[in-house]
């Protein structure tokens, strides 16, 4: 799937990610996910990722790393 994602500071950056059997695109619309920016842009099925969504998986079951309530888009991890 590939996903237009805001990182804040009026930036959006791409990113590619094996989710769309677990995911709808209709369901991440609007929602914030935790992601790692300071990573070297590759080609993923020859589209350009710039950084890389976080999530848990146990056998199937594969999770979005999310913020526990709304923060500003663009905040740190710390």
């Amino acid at each position: 799937m590939k996903l237009a994602i805001d990182i804040g500071e009026n930036q959006t950056k791409t990113a590619v990610a094996g989710i769309a059997k677990h995911y709808l695109p209709e369901q991440l619309v609007g929602h914030q996910v935790i992601v790692i920016v300071n990573l070297e842009p590759r080609k993923i099925f020859g589209i350009q990722s710039e950084i890389m969504i976080l999530a848990a998986q146990d056998n199937d079951n594969v999770v979005l790393l999310q913020p526990e309530k709304t923060v500003k888009n663009g905040a740190k991890i710390s």
